[in-house]
């Protein structure tokens, strides 16, 4: 089979001659986009970075999963804000021989994740490197007053998750080890890999929650966070930017039965806990409005305990009535540990 066409090959303008396609006719070509807000709304702006080896490799991630997952990850942060994606912009980095068709796919799973979650492609930037980055901005917008902090937070409110958690950490685990997933069901190998491979952004939990807030509710008293570093990790910040505590409780942990049936309850409440990429979103809410939006999302979604004015401190409690278990973000993941 011939050797596929690299990029050094195709060199920078015939590179970008092909990726313009990916971006709407008027916005390519200049120096910068200029981008129209709609009336009345502010400007949000995130940035997340992956690299080839730490955050994705060819075992585990097609491309075009690559290009998702890359769009994904900004969508779920503006999703925490409240906002509306706008567009995107892409920092990208490549060795030179990096086959073009893997730089496509790339930017068809972007393309796809753009059309299914709204948002466009405004352009980029390209460099040689040693190894594969993809530094992605996205803007939103969202009307000032609808904005979601993760300081908002009461005393006694309800905590809320979308959907299981631990399930793109499975996902990665079948992905390395295949051999291990034996017993696992057909239905459930490929939830859990679509949920590494292809995280949705859970922009659907907050246009429920606008619906039952409308448009003079109050949500300076709310506060929202999305879970990519884990579930743990977003309970723990929120609590410390609201100065409050929070009590969990073990059993109503977002934990999908089946992955307790396949790894055992221990490992996945720990992966519930710790194993990240889920893209969730965790919101602190008065009950009735917790109570409400948990019946609109479906039973995925959970309540899984209460704000205190316990300090920051965030503690798990167990059915057996057992001391508490704090929780603590040296047990989660972290980028220089």
């Amino acid at each position: 089979m011939d050797n596929p066409q690299t990029i050094a090959q195709l060199g920078e303008l015939g590179l970008l001659q092909r990726l313009f396609r990916y971006c709407p006719g008027d916005m390519v070509g200049d120096d910068a986009a200029v981008v129209a807000l709609p009336p009345g709304r502010h400007l949000v702006v995130t940035t997340d970075v992956l690299v080839d080896g730490v955050h994705f490799s060819d075992r585990t991630t097609a491309p075009t999963d690559v290009g998702w997952r890359a769009i994904a990850a900004n969508l779920s942060d503006l999703a925490a804000m409240g906002a509306t994606p706008e567009g995107i912009t892409v920092g990208l980095s490549l060795p030179g021989h990096t086959p073009i068709a893997w730089v496509e796919g790339l930017y068809g799973g972007m393309a796809a994740c753009l059309e299914a979650w709204g948002g466009v492609l405004l352009g980029g930037d390209l460099c040689r490197a040693d190894t594969i980055g993809v530094a992605i901005t996205a803007l939103g917008s969202v009307i000032p007053q609808r904005a979601l902090y993760r300081s908002g937070a009461q005393p006694g409110q309800a905590i809320l998750v979308t959907g299981w958690h631990g399930l793109s950490r499975a996902g990665l685990a079948l992905l390395l080890h295949p051999e291990t997933g034996g017993t696992v069901a057909a239905a459930d190998r490929d939830r859990w890999i679509a949920a590494h491979q292809r995280p949705q952004p859970r922009l659907d939990a907050i246009a429920a929650l606008e619906s039952l807030l409308g448009p003079g509710g109050d949500r300076q008293t709310l506060a929202a966070m999305d879970s990519s570093d884990g579930l743990a990790n977003a309970v723990l910040h929120l609590c410390q930017a609201s100065g409050v505590g929070a009590k969990l409780t073990e059993a109503d942990l977002p934990v999908d039965p089946a992955l307790a049936a396949w790894v055992g309850p221990e490992q996945a409440r720990q992966w519930c806990l710790y194993g990240g990429e889920d893209f969730e979103l965790v919101l602190c809410l008065p009950w009735p409005l917790a109570l409400a939006l948990r019946d609109r999302l479906g039973p995925t979604s959970a309540i899984i305990g209460e704000t205190t004015d316990n300090g920051a401190a965030v503690e798990l409690w167990s059915d057996a009535g057992d001391s508490p278990t704090r929780l603590s973000f040296s047990q989660g993941f972290q980028h220089f540990a």
